[in-house]
């Protein structure tokens, strides 16, 4: 039988709820002014929003993984595949919403395709899901296979940057796919590596491959030229291995080191306030998304956003209070449409079910023998 834990990792809900929060910050230096936006402050402040999109999609593969070796394990696989296709939908279903907004597509709808960050996650997941579930019930070649993919994955990125059409729509980072699949599908598959070690072996097995890949990423941090001179010319701050592996490596530090004050903690510790307001932005990353976009960019009634009253025009003082009072509005939103999404959910399986279940009248009627 294969290994499994049962164990809880919410440092992977912390590493969301965190994403979640820089990524606010990330797009709330639209309200700075220009000035300031070319300062040497906001360029280190970009450095570590880089790391924003590698945690997501980590921990999208992580989840996955996980929730995959455990349900193998358990004997329901069959009844949790359905549930993260369901999941992936919705990702796509607000990654066509938030295109929607931004782009005419009654009159262009081939916008809906546009790569973003949620089409990128929703491919990635889409990609990783059969692999997962084939390998399920043994994750030691889950876990290496997701490994060697997602290597795969980084090395053969700069060649997407020579890629010719219809390729290049989708694998070169362009205003049409700000995320193309590649190298934003390896950190999937690394995170599917971390996934599938946490749900076989815990915490301790997942601090293990932390360590290993935080090792694996200062190897490749500390190759960039040679790592840049393997290719030709190529976008090196997009998709050179060398700055792929500085980006995992960040992401698996601050997940290694949410996991040791994971460990630190009672396990029927009474959640602080801190930890409560982390947990709900990481168990509703979707939701945070979409509403501080359109806090921050969407005007009601064509007279009010965050961009349209205070764009351009803040200071570092004017903005980190304009940044608290979108998070605080973002926070009191997920809070707010939480029991709707549930109450929705709950009525589509209600609706699954009831048309799952034939009327009798529908059914065949047996013949006694």
């Amino acid at each position: 039988a294969a290994p499994v834990s049962r164990e809880r990792v919410r440092a992977i809900d912390w590493l969301r709820g965190l994403s979640v929060l820089v990524m606010i910050q990330t797009h709330s230096l639209v309200l700075l002014t220009p000035e300031l936006r070319k300062s040497e402050w906001t360029g280190r402040l970009l450095k570590v929003d880089g790391l924003v999109a590698p945690a997501f999609i980590f921990s999208a593969g992580f989840a996955l993984a996980l929730l995959m070796v455990r349900s193998a394990a358990a004997g329901v696989l069959n009844e949790r595949v359905p549930r993260n296709l369901r999941r992936i939908a919705e990702v796509f279903a607000v990654a066509a919403l938030v295109n929607a907004v931004w782009f005419p597509i009654r009159t262009e709808p081939v916008w809906l395709l546009r790569l973003d960050i949620l089409h990128c996650v929703g491919l990635c997941l889409l990609i990783t899901l059969p692999m997962a579930a084939l390998l399920a019930s043994r994750p030691r070649v889950l876990a290496g296979t997701a490994f060697v993919l997602a290597m795969v994955a980084f090395a053969l990125a700069p060649f997407s940057d020579s890629a010719g059409e219809p390729w290049a729509s989708f694998l070169r980072k362009s205003s049409w796919a700000p995320f193309p699949m590649v190298p934003w599908v390896g950190f999937a598959w690394l995170g599917a590596f971390a996934g599938c070690v946490a749900g076989a072996w815990g915490r301790k097995g997942l601090a293990k491959a932390l360590g290993f890949l935080i090792a694996l990423g200062l190897l490749g941090t500390l190759m960039p030229r040679v790592l840049s001179e393997l290719y030709p010319p190529h976008r090196f701050f997009v998709t050179n291995p060398s700055n792929s592996a500085t980006r995992f490596m960040w992401v698996c530090a601050v997940l290694w080191v949410m996991l040791w004050v994971e460990g630190r903690m009672a396990p029927d510790a009474k959640p602080s306030r801190a930890r409560r307001f982390l947990e709900v932005f990481g168990t509703s990353s979707l939701s945070a998304y979409f509403f501080h976009e359109m806090l921050l960019y969407y005007r009601v009634f064509g007279v009010f956003s965050f961009q349209k009253v205070w764009g351009d025009s803040s200071g570092w003082l004017k903005y980190a209070g304009l940044l608290a009072l979108l998070i605080a509005c973002t926070f009191v939103l997920c809070l707010a449409w939480d029991p709707v999404e549930r109450a929705v959910k709950k009525a589509f399986t209600r609706a699954g079910q009831w048309l799952l279940s034939a009327p009798r009248w529908l059914r065949p009627v047996r013949r006694r023998g």
